[in-house]
This record gives structure tokens, sequence and C-alpha cells, in this order.
């Protein structure tokens, strides 16, 4: 079967994340903010690393670009980042929520069952006026 271009995916993204939102929890803006320095919890940044240099980040937050984060979360894979696999559960979070549910439902499909996200995304984050860390200039 051949799909026209312009015609509606049997699937679409939309109906993706709100699959992965319904599989994985979530924490609101006020439960990752309490939770930024708890050490059992790690926030990491999964957005485009251009949106991290226009929009800074969470305080303290692990870069960690979406496109690689299964490979740096897999203990096999030669990409294996320990930072990511200590013991701590990741709430991770993106520009609006839609990317990090796909990668938390990702990572619980791989066995990591204590990743979570930020609901509503950096957006939700700034929008309620919580700190956010200016990346460094580069030289």
């Amino acid at each position: 079967m051949t799909r026209a271009p312009g015609d509606p995916l049997v699937r679409s993204a939309a109906a993706l994340v709100a699959e992965a939102d319904a599989r994985v929890p979530s924490l609101s803006v006020e439960e990752v903010a309490a939770r930024l320095d708890d050490p059992a919890y790690l926030v990491v940044d999964i957005r485009d690393p251009r949106e991290v240099e226009r929009d800074g980040t969470l305080p303290g937050a692990y870069r960690a670009p979406r496109g690689m984060l299964e490979f740096w979360v897999d203990p096999e894979s030669p990409y294996y980042k320990p930072a990511l696999d200590d013991g701590r559960t990741l709430v991770l979070y993106c520009g609006s929520a839609w990317r990090s549910a796909l990668a938390a439902a990702t990572l619980h499909d791989i066995g990591r069952t204590d990743v979570t996200h930020l609901a509503g995304g950096f957006s939700a984050w700034a929008a309620a006026g919580q700190p956010v860390t200016p990346l460094a200039p580069k030289p």
C-alpha cells in the first residue's frame, strides 16, 4: 500500500504522544522545581542544542540530545554515559513535552521504568516564572 504525499498517516505524531503520555507518568512544573536539588532525581534536557543555546536550560540539568538518549542510557552501547544510569530517576524535558513523552516511553520500553517527564516542557517551566540558566557564550 502506497501513501500519497499529504495523505493522513496511519498514526499521527499527536496520537503517538497521547499514547506515550498514557503510559508514562509526568511531573508538573511545581513537582520538578521541588526535585531540582533532590539527589534521587536527574533532570535531563533533551532539546536540540540550538534550543538550549537560544533559551537556556533548567538549573543543573544534564544535557542529552534526543537523538542520542537511548544510546547514552544503554550500558551495552559504545556511547553509554554512566551519569544517566546511576540509580537516579530521570526527569526528561523538551520544549513542549512531545519529544520528552516519546523519549520517556521509549526508555520505559527498553527497561528504564525510572523515567518521567516535565508536563508542558520548557515552555511551561518558563511561563511559570521558574529559574532558567543561560548557556555560557561560546568563546
